[in-house]
């Protein structure tokens, strides 16, 4: 992807306010936004802070994968949708989407002239296949939202950027300027530093987060956990145990005041994340050793 840093970038404070100052610019009363869940959970309350109206679509019967069958479905009920939200690999399965699947989607998406906020966060922590940006397909319609937080484990740091056509970069950041006026200097130095002569260091983070990735998943397999397949970011989407139903929150509640081990509720991140409970493995092995072993005992006298 090319950009013209001048007119199509907005350098922000972390990813977060780019996708504040995206929806605080073009989001009005009773907009209607596409987003799949699961999913980050910080898109509805700013949806709801410019009082649109979040249009969910559950992927938990898609395998965690927005599909063109299910965006067309949606578009059918709602002509009138504004925006698409996608996040892939996802917060919080790590599910990463195909180019093949993409572009489908990116027909779609031009064909009912909808926007999309692409919010790519975690596309330098993917596994086994390449990332591919919808905005390959549809530059036009895609305001693409990353950052260094991932990438380069510089999450204190805050330092983001929005890209897209310059027509709409322009709004953007007149918000991001009555919003914050700018990043910090010695933060925009590090980000320099980092994307200068750190380019490949995500390469060796992606090699340390795979194999955590793979302790978790047969760690959890081995106790009767099912697991959802994992293709990038370092989260781990947990099916709770049966004897739960659907209630992940008495689930992660139990774990965390009976287990010690803290998970976020699937419910968190919208309607397709019930009957789930999220971990992150961006920690020390020695801590998710020490977690599994906690996880493995609170199954053992807990679960009947």
């Amino acid at each position: 992807m090319d950009y013209d840093p001048e007119t199509e970038i907005v350098v922000t404070i972390g990813a977060t306010e780019a996708l504040t100052a995206i929806m605080m610019t073009f989001f009005n009363q009773g907009d209607e936004i596409i987003v799949p869940t699961p999913s980050y959970a910080l898109y509805f309350p700013i949806i709801q802070l410019t009082k649109s109206k979040v249009v969910s679509i559950n992927t938990s019967m898609t395998d965690f994968v927005l599909t063109p069958e299910s965006l067309e479905q949606s578009l059918k009920e709602h002509p009138k949708a504004k925006v698409i939200i996608l996040n892939y690999p996802t917060n919080p399965t790590g599910r990463e989407y195909s180019a093949d699947n993409l572009q489908k989607i990116a027909e779609i998406i031009r064909k009912h002239h909808l926007y999309v906020i692409s919010d790519e966060i975690y596309s330098e922590l993917v596994y086994g296949m390449p990332h591919t940006s919808i905005a390959r397909y549809i530059p036009e319609r895609t305001l693409v939202v990353n950052g260094l937080s991932k990438s380069h484990a510089m999450t204190g740091y805050r330092v983001g950027y929005v890209a897209g056509p310059a027509e709409l970069v322009k709004w953007i950041l007149e918000m991001h300027a009555f919003m914050v006026t700018a990043p910090s200097n010695p933060a925009q130095a590090a980000a320099v530093e980092a994307l200068e002569n750190g380019a490949d260091d995500p390469l060796e983070s992606r090699k340390i987060y795979q194999r955590r990735r793979d302790y978790l998943v047969k760690s959890l397999n081995e106790m009767g956990l099912e697991t959802v397949e994992s293709d990038g970011a370092f989260y781990m989407f947990v099916k709770i145990p049966a004897q739960y139903g659907q209630d992940d929150q008495a689930f992660a509640w139990d774990l965390a005041s009976k287990g010690k081990v803290a998970g976020i509720p699937g419910n968190s991140f919208g309607e397709g994340g019930k009957r789930y409970i999220r971990f992150s493995y961006a920690a020390s092995d020695e801590t998710l050793k020490e977690a599994m072993k906690r996880v493995k005992e609170f199954m053992a006298k807990e679960i009947k």
